[in-house]
């Protein structure tokens, strides 16, 4: 293993964060909700093992295994782990979450093709909605909210009222640079505006330690920084690659993964361009100039 062990946080009575440092590529966080009789499970994991692990997290806290799964958005590392709850639990997810599972399939094991997912049966949700949903685990409302585009088309915001707890999935990455290839950076900008009028007193971000309101401002600022970078850079006609590697990323150089400058620095372009939120990028070419902006090195799997 590249990392440490994951490791528990209980923010509030019933609420635990599942965290995987160092919140790399795939080692995304998860976590879950029970009223001691039933169990809510926020997202799964990149691998059958690391899926596995987390189920025993589950069973080790004392509480019954998942009745629900909720995927905050399509990608893998959130996904993968779906068929180890699936006998079980019911799937929930937004209707594009659905969708663009389905046509991602195994995308990361052609990304990374010498990580060993073990064996991955890609699960899709059973169940979708379209703007917001309400669960109820005894005295425990969960909301999920859609936020429009902004990782992905098909983001969900997991919100514990009464615990004033928030799931963000990857609309935040604690010490991590945001990841726009398949989202929208106007819509990111929105979402922390939902974001912050949830009030929430503990975040749950995707990737990275628990953290609070704090990260929307520093997300905030980082996608800002990334809008001026685009728009200059597409003035005087240069490429994102281009645009990318002249930028100085001053607070942001310690976030982990600055390779995704590049990729996001291709969403701005293509908003710029008039390209609707959520367009498709030429995804290959992406992954291409980030590893350019890596060294030469393509992107390591974590998991």
């Amino acid at each position: 293993m590249t990392a440490e062990e994951p490791y528990l946080v209980q923010p509030a009575d019933g609420v635990y964060a599942y965290v995987q440092p160092d919140g790399g590529w795939c080692l995304n966080n998860a976590g879950f909700v029970s009223d001691g009789g039933r169990t809510l499970l926020v997202d799964t994991a990149a691998t059958e093992r690391r899926a596995l692990a987390l189920r025993e997290a589950v069973a080790a806290a004392g509480v019954p295994l998942p009745r629900t799964v909720v995927n905050t958005h399509h990608h893998g590392d959130h996904t993968y782990g779906n068929g180890v709850f699936a006998e079980d639990a019911l799937i929930l997810a937004h209707d594009n979450a659905r969708s663009e599972q389905l046509a991602a399939g195994h995308q990361l094991e052609m990304i990374w093709p010498a990580t060993d997912f073990g064996a991955i049966e890609i699960t899709p949700p059973d169940l979708t909605y379209s703007d917001r949903t309400t669960l109820h685990l005894g005295a425990t409302e969960v909301q999920v909210i859609h936020p429009g585009v902004a990782h992905t088309t098909g983001d969900s915001v997991v919100w514990l009222p009464r615990q004033r707890v928030v799931f963000t999935g990857d609309l935040v990455f604690a010490g991590g640079t945001p990841f726009l290839a398949m989202g929208s950076l106007a819509g990111s900008l929105r979402a922390l505006e939902l974001l912050r009028s949830l009030d929430a007193e503990t975040v749950v971000p995707g990737h990275g330690p628990l953290t609070d309101a704090s990260a929307y401002d520093s997300t905030e600022r980082y996608l800002r920084y990334v809008e001026g970078l685009a728009r200059e850079g597409r003035a005087q006609g240069l490429t994102p690659l281009e645009v990318a590697q002249k930028a100085d990323l001053g607070e942001f150089a310690a976030w982990r993964e600055s390779e995704r400058l590049v990729a996001n620095v291709h969403r701005a372009y293509a908003e710029l361009a008039g390209e609707p939120e959520g367009a498709p990028l030429d995804i290959p070419a992406v992954l291409r100039d980030m590893t350019v902006m890596n060294g030469g090195t393509p992107i390591l799997c974590h998991a």
